[in-house]
């Protein structure tokens, strides 16, 4: 299985990126298709564990819960965690972030989905693709729109 790779530098420090990804009260304001987003367990230290997502974004409509590996502000990773109901069978990624001159943020998006429904690789290549590309514009403008307030 291959993974779709992007990534978008962001003008912002790190910090303050993954404040925005970590916050998922906040994603239906600005994550395409999230309609409904809860934190259902926590790490020790406060921060989400399993996060579960209903996403309404044609053609995909499905509930899903993710589970969270946190390593301070340079890296989240994810895995599905399983479920009958969800047209997933798989979903693993992560954000990486790495420092950029000027206080700025590289932010890389990894991303590898497989469904109950079978899709030739090239088109499943290319929706991950534009979930990946989405993602981050949607995060870049958030980050930004936040630091300018």
């Amino acid at each position: 299985m291959a993974r779709t790779v992007s990534d978008i530098v962001i003008d912002a420090p790190a910090e303050e990126v993954m404040a925005v990804v970590a916050d998922f009260a906040d994603y239906p304001q600005w994550a395409t298709g999230m309609t409904e987003v809860t934190v259902v367990a926590t790490t020790p230290d406060g921060r989400p564990r399993d996060v579960r997502f209903v996403v309404d974004s044609a053609p995909i409509r499905d509930t899903f819960t993710l589970r969270y590996d946190w390593h301070g502000d340079r890296r989240v990773s994810w895995s599905f965690v399983p479920d009958e109901q969800s047209m997933l069978t798989a979903m693993d990624g992560a954000y990486v972030l790495d420092p950029v001159a000027g206080g700025r943020t590289r932010v890389t998006y990894q991303l590898e989905v497989e469904l109950k429904l079978p899709l030739l690789g090239m088109l499943k290549r290319k929706a991950e693709k534009v979930i990946v590309d989405t993602a981050l514009k949607g995060l870049k403008r958030r980050v930004e729109s936040r630091a300018r307030a």
